[in-house]
């Protein structure tokens, strides 16, 4: 193709999942966010204009995109959804899934995508509205299937899950296993990736974030020494030698994950899961309650990386700011892995199987 496919981005934020698609063969025509800081920081780094401000402000620049545009793509505020907020179907934010679906109302893309957290695609909690949202994309003509994805099988070293709604309009039968099953790629470890910035501490590698990390007095424990709380406040320990947790939009304060020093430039063992294992024996917290010096909280470069932006993606705001965007993306590597999904469904060169995930969805919504 000569001509790049065009495609509508809402929900945008910093651009994480812009940088994908635009790998995956997009042109951005429309992007939109709530956020000007994000939207100084997507400005910076893509060549489209971004729109600020509610997205209900901008159905009549929309309406003019109809029968224009190939795809939709976003992820609407989770905070409603997500086991980490309040669950609150009454959020205002969780009714932005709603205006969504309106956007590709106006603009009838052939196929769209709508992701968000995995709560939303596997808590019972969320049946209603899985179903609702797949028939009111029926009502405007959109097969549509959902998939809960986790961004370690797609070269991004952090177990982060998310579910993907994905619709083709007017389509016959598609399986979301079997499309996404050829983009697959198993990440390397967190180590690999970020130990060759060196310790941060210099102009090219800042250490960001200076957030004291104490012993929690009563820790609560797991059967992972990188589950549970170790620690006071949020952040829980990266496991250097496999993928770090989810990150956080919460990082900047003592949410900031932590990385062992010596085990990541050094080869010592892990200092957390020689604590943990101690603790697991029935040793008691000792007294004095500050963490070795070996221990600090995650740089912003290293949670760049993590997140698998382009290392010199240029991000607005403070570093809390800057956390706040990166915390919030999608995984730049996993949202391309999902453009390619897309363009080959608008390629329609795929040969489906007779399994149809769609009808799977309605019997266990049903």
């Amino acid at each position: 193709m000569t001509e790049k496919r065009k495609a509508v981005s809402l929900f945008s934020g910093a651009g994480g999942m812009d940088v994908g698609f635009s790998r995956a063969g997009f042109e951005i025509v429309f992007a939109n966010d709530f956020d000007p800081i994000a939207c100084k920081t997507y400005t910076y780094n893509h060549n489209s204009e971004i729109k600020v401000g509610d997205i209900n402000n901008f159905f009549g620049d929309l309406s003019n995109l109809a029968g224009k545009v190939d795809l939709v793509f976003g992820g609407p505020p989770c905070q409603g959804f997500s086991v980490a907020g309040k669950m609150d179907p009454n959020d205002p934010r969780s009714k932005l899934l709603w205006s969504y679906l309106d956007v590709v109302s106006l603009v009838q893309p052939s196929v769209f995508v709508c992701e968000n957290v995995k709560a939303l695609g596997a808590l019972e909690k969320w049946k209603d509205v899985r179903f609702e949202f797949l028939k009111r994309a029926s009502k405007l003509g959109y097969e549509t299937s959902f998939i809960i994805l986790n961004s370690q099988d797609f070269n991004v070293p952090q177990s982060r899950e998310r579910v993907f709604f994905i619709g083709v309009k007017g389509s016959n039968q598609f399986n979301l296993e079997q499309l996404f099953s050829k983009y697959k790629k198993k990440s390397p470890s967190v180590k690999e990736m970020i130990s060759g910035l060196g310790k941060p501490g210099n102009d090219t590698h800042l250490n960001t974030c200076n957030a004291v990390i104490t012993l929690a007095s009563n820790p609560v424990l797991r059967k992972s020494p990188y589950a549970g709380m170790l620690f006071n406040g949020l952040g829980r320990p990266v496991k250097l030698n496999g993928y770090c947790s989810t990150l956080p939009a919460s990082m900047g304060g003592n949410k900031t994950p932590i990385i062992d020093e010596a085990e990541l430039y050094e080869g010592e063992g892990s200092w957390v899961e020689a604590y943990h294992k101690k603790l697991m024996a029935g040793e008691l917290p000792p007294e004095f309650k500050e963490a070795p010096k070996r221990l600090r909280r995650l740089t912003l470069k290293e949670a760049i990386i993590i997140q698998t932006f382009p290392l010199d993606y240029r991000f607005a705001g403070g570093n809390s700011a800057i956390y706040r965007q990166i915390g919030n993306a999608v995984p730049c590597n996993l949202a391309e892995a999902v453009g390619k999904v897309a363009s080959d469904l608008l390629d329609g060169i795929m040969n489906y199987s007779d399994t149809d995930l769609f009808d799977q969805a309605r019997l266990v919504l049903a």
